[in-house]
């Protein structure tokens, strides 16, 4: 870190935000009144179009318009339309997204078409690869898949995954761009072309990247990915997910989740099953009007920066936010046994910074939230290479320069203090 990041003061960061031409994104949202969010990376904040639009499905769409709209408001369209909004922030082409279901059912289908395409080429190869510290339910949706197709699932270290793939009995390999303890980014183009020379077929989750990272699906030649909706898209709580599948696996093998709105006519009823042409066959049941309404609202929010560069002035303004927090937690926390769990490099880091907390991580989080200031822990397995983490999530759209020196100033506070040892802050939740 330069000095100069490390010799910022209020005044200074106040100077930041007044000279940045993303600023005004942050009248999108409703922020509560003294609170210092930096969750983005698990829930996104609510953006101020939601309520009344969702209020209009509720009152109009639904209250007046009753079975009409499926038509007249075009609910039948929603998981399209939203789709192909999200598609313009990761790569996609039009009508290649489709919002639907959650990221656990989306990563099923796709894990299943992908299977059936890679032992059709080569039956032989009966391994899926994942990192060892993926999000647990990609591994469980993997371990049940495994099962299913009598097939094996290897996790790795994230050094180790281009030498496994060596090996060339890799069915397919299941990343998630950004990791959600760490925040270590992959690189999807290199990863993707070392997977595809080995003969492996790629699924990326991008829960973590999409909004937060610019994202090149097309560019990197991905097979597929999933993500989720209430994260960086700012969704809402359970919003609908995203399914991507590259067009020239599209309309090869089938996903095992046959709904009637993935039928090539589905008001035809026909009782054999015959899939829709391109990513409409991954659907399976009918969409939420009120939960797709919110979730458009959340992607028009990254979509309203588009003018000002779009998702690479955002990854700017992050990279940007984020440097300074890991600058300040350097300077001022010096004397705390913090360590630094995200990579220093740019160019492998996400959208959020976790520090390891060896002692009391779960309380001193806690006492973070009630001064103010939130993000969110993640237990370690207590040891010096896996300890407990404070994540900090840095949403350009709406975090400020100020943001990470009060929150810089709130977690010196509740250490020095040693605060965070009250019972109060040490009872644990059933959502940590």
């Amino acid at each position: 870190m330069t000095d100069h990041l490390n010799q910022q003061s209020r005044s200074d960061c106040a100077a930041l935000d007044a000279a940045d031409p993303l600023a005004h994104l942050r009248e999108q949202f409703d922020l509560p009144e003294g609170v210092n969010y930096l969750d983005g990376n698990s829930l996104g904040v609510l953006p101020a179009a939601t309520a009344a639009r969702v209020q209009a499905v509720v009152k109009h769409e639904w209250g007046t318009g009753l079975i009409r709209s499926w038509n007249d408001a075009g609910w039948i369209n929603l998981p399209q339309r939203v789709g192909d909004k999200i598609g313009r922030l990761i790569g996609a082409g039009p009508g290649e997204v489709l919002a639907a279901d959650s990221t656990s059912l989306n990563l099923y289908k796709v894990l299943s078409a992908a299977i059936d395409l890679a032992r059709g080429q080569d039956p032989s190869r009966k391994v899926i690869v994942s990192e060892r510290s993926n999000f647990p339910t990609d591994l469980y949706i993997a371990q049940s898949l495994a099962q299913q197709h009598g097939m094996t699932l290897e996790l790795v270290q994230a050094h180790e995954v281009d030498a496994r793939l060596q090996a060339r009995d890799v069915a397919v390999l299941m990343l998630t761009q950004v990791n959600y303890r760490s925040g270590r980014m992959f690189d999807m183009a290199a990863v993707t072309e070392a997977a595809h020379a080995a003969g492996t077929l790629t699924i990326w989750d991008l829960a973590h990247s999409a909004g937060a990272v610019p994202v090149d699906l097309t560019g990197a030649k991905a097979d597929f990915a999933i993500g989720c909706g209430y994260k960086y898209l700012n969704g809402g709580p359970g919003a609908p997910a995203f399914v991507w599948v590259n067009p020239a696996h599209v309309n090869r093998g089938s996903q095992p989740l046959s709904g009637w709105l993935g039928h090539a006519a589905p008001f035809r009823f026909d009782t054999g099953y015959t899939p829709a042409a391109g990513i409409t066959r991954y659907q399976c049941g009918t969409p939420s009007a009120m939960t797709m309404a919110a979730l458009e609202c959340g992607v028009d929010t990254l979509l309203a920066a588009e003018p000002l560069g779009g998702m690479r002035a955002l990854r700017a303004k992050s990279l940007a936010l984020s440097e300074l927090f890991i600058a300040q937690v350097r300077e001022r926390l010096a004397h705390h046994p913090l360590s630094l769990a995200t990579p220093e490099d740019t160019a492998v880091r996400g959208s959020q910074v976790s520090l390891g907390c060896p002692e009391g991580g779960y309380a001193v989080m806690q006492a973070l939230i009630a001064r103010g200031v939130i993000g969110d822990f993640r237990a370690g397995d207590g040891t010096a290479a896996e300890p407990d983490l404070l994540r900090f999530g840095f949403t350009p759209l709406y975090t400020r320069f100020v943001d990470v020196h009060d929150a810089v100033t709130a977690l010196v506070q509740v250490l020095d203090s040693g605060e965070w040892r009250e019972a109060r802050f040490n009872q644990k939740a059933a959502v940590t």
